[in-house]
């Protein structure tokens, strides 16, 4: 998860420095959390075995 949120801080960068709308800041950052944090639970990575 924590690079996830270093991949959305870094995302926020790079829309301040292209100088974007604001819509923006609140998409892009968002998408990449919740796509990302669905796809790597989908993966299996979040999950963790009985004993382990």
């Amino acid at each position: 998860m924590l690079v996830l949120l270093a991949l959305a801080i870094g995302a926020i960068a790079l829309l301040a420095a292209a100088k974007a709308d604001a819509v923006w800041f609140k998409i892009v950052p968002l998408g990449i959390l919740f796509t990302g944090a669905f796809l790597i639970r989908s993966l299996g990575w979040f999950g963790k075995k009985a004993g382990d």
